[in-house]
């Protein structure tokens, strides 16, 4: 379970805008972050990652506390284990396609990095560095490298929206698939109604840094003022 109390002022550009999330996700839950720009959800997750402090509040996962801003406690990434797919994807730029998911991999009992070139079809690629891919490639492997780690909470940042139709289907069943093996917390953020319907069982819908709905996704998407501003979102 993933209990979630924080307050952050965010830096828009607008101005000043406070972040203020008080939830709680659920174990092996596929959680979709949904919103304009600028609502907080980028924000959210490099708060989860540990990259991000929040100014106030308390985090928890599975029984340990990650931050409590009373107790001056802060875990640092590394003591996380979350797998984060940036999303400017965030690749070792001098590493090749292989070594930036063995990167990832942070024991030897892990699946192997090749499984997961075989999973992501970037055996082609393997010994090509991060300038010789499309932004398309570099998502892959970005996603790959999220996953080498097999972590408790996995955090992606509109994981497929450089991919055509087909490959983003077939990374969609991909990352179902992953979620499922590894039992973990997977928040996503996207923008795409279709892709949410498909792979979430619940949606987080904020605004101005707040959630102001949540549901199923069926039940976000069935809402009249999402209904008439969901192919508008930013």
């Amino acid at each position: 379970m993933l209990h979630i109390d924080i307050h952050r002022n965010m830096m828009t550009s607008e101005g000043i805008r406070p972040l203020r999330i008080c939830e709680s996700i659920a174990p092996h839950s596929l959680t979709a972050l949904f919103g304009h720009s600028g609502s907080g959800k980028t924000t959210l997750l490099r708060i989860l990652a540990g990259l991000t402090r929040p100014d106030a509040g308390r985090i928890e996962f599975n029984g340990t506390v990650w931050f409590d801003a009373g107790r001056g406690i802060h875990l640092p990434p590394q003591q996380r284990n979350v797998g984060y797919m940036f999303q400017d994807y965030a690749l070792f730029p001098n590493m090749t396609v292989l070594e930036n998911i063995r990167f990832g991999q942070r024991t030897p009992h892990l699946p192997s990095a090749q499984h997961l070139i075989d999973c992501f079809e970037l055996g082609a690629l393997a010994n090509r560095k991060p300038h010789q891919l499309s932004g398309g490639q570099k998502q892959r492997v970005a996603l790959a490298r999220a996953l080498a780690s097999q972590p408790h909470l996995l955090l992606l940042d509109e994981p497929l929206s450089a991919l055509d139709y087909d490959m983003r289907l077939s990374l969609q069943d991909e990352i179902a698939k992953a979620h499922r093996l590894l039992g973990t917390i997977t928040l996503m953020v996207s923008h795409d109604p279709a892709e949410v319907c498909r792979l979430a069982s619940h949606v987080l819908h904020l605004r101005q840094g707040r959630v102001i709905n949540r549901g199923a996704p069926g039940e976000i998407f069935a809402m009249n003022e999402l209904g008439r501003q969901q192919y508008r979102l930013a």
